[in-house]
């Protein structure tokens, strides 16, 4: 029998766990030739989560547990537990069930046609319009910019072969852009359009900071364009600048009784030059802050508890 690994992370969903358990348990139970683990990687949560998911795992050994130490964010936990899946192939399915459990069967079938990424691509959502909006101009924007091809409208959601996984485990980022990297490693994917239907239990844990930092991780692991615009606009602004200044001096020597230079000009000219400066340190002190988290190299996350792993594992 085949192995799939479907791996959860979660946070405060005590609403949820059990009735994804449910869901996901229910569509093995209808596949022939499948077997699965059930990785749930809990962030330290605050809630019964943790509880619900012992009580779950004591009478399935299929459902596995990872608690970790401390919150460690949605980018490395997820990541980490993909790395500890044993299946020969790994299905990333979030607690908050609006990446809907129904699409495992249509995962595995492509997958079985010979795709090693199959990818969920969300092309309506009943979440807010105006969130959704931005959303997709994000992607529009880190799609013109970046040096390879993202996925739009893909949180992650979807099935990763054995394959994928392992060449995941080389890569060795301590604060990995996982969408971006399975771009990068360049295997064709198939993608799977679906409705994302909204939040039925529990409430969102994205907030703008979460938002703004993944946004910020793709754009800096996979385009150098900002750097490079810095450099561009500070040249064109200084040859402006320049003609300006030129043009100023020709107009007083020209009009010496009747110009007043004034001191609009240079206060404007001040504010202008003062905030493109501060962008653009800002662009480049999240260069700098990503490369310091590679120089780091800290683990993707401390583990305080293991439950049904084999001890091998």
């Amino acid at each position: 029998m085949k192995r799939i690994s479907i791996v959860t992370p979660c946070f405060n969903e005590e609403d949820n766990v059990e009735e994804l358990y449910s869901q996901v348990k229910e569509i093995f139970n209808q596949l022939i030739g499948y077997s699965y683990e059930h990785i749930f990687i809990d962030n330290a949560s605050k809630d019964r989560t943790v509880s619900i998911l012992k009580k779950i795992a004591s009478e399935d050994k299929n459902v596995k547990i990872i608690v970790n130490a401390r919150n460690f964010g949605h980018i490395r936990s997820p990541y980490h537990a993909l790395l500890k899946a044993s299946g020969e192939a790994v299905i990333l399915l979030v607690a908050d069930l609006q990446d809907p459990p129904s699409m495992i069967k249509d995962f595995i079938q492509k997958w079985e046609e010979g795709f090693k990424v199959v990818l969920g691509v969300k092309h309506q959502s009943e979440e807010s319009s105006a969130m959704f909006m931005i959303r997709k101009m994000y992607y529009n924007f880190i799609n013109k910019v970046s040096e390879i091809e993202l996925t739009k409208n893909n949180t992650g959601f979807g099935l990763y072969d054995k394959q994928i996984i392992t060449i995941l485990k080389e890569v060795n980022d301590p604060y990995p852009y996982f969408r971006g990297l399975i771009s990068d490693i360049g295997f064709e994917s198939y993608k799977i359009q679906y409705v994302q239907p909204a939040r039925k239990r529990g409430i969102t844990k994205n907030n703008f900071y979460t938002l703004y930092d993944i946004a910020m991780l793709g754009i800096t692991n996979h385009s150098k364009i900002p750097l490079r615009m810095a450099a561009i606009l500070g040249f064109v602004m200084s040859a402006g600048s320049f003609l300006v200044a030129i043009g100023y001096l020709l107009a007083k020597l020209i009009f010496w009784n009747y110009f007043s230079v004034g001191i609009a000009p240079l206060v404007i000219g001040l504010f202008l030059f003062s905030s493109v400066q501060l962008f653009f340190i800002g662009i480049i002190g999240e260069y700098i802050g990503s490369i310091h988290t590679q120089v780091l190299k800290r683990p993707l996350v401390t583990e305080k508890e293991r439950i049904n792993f084999s001890e091998e594992s």
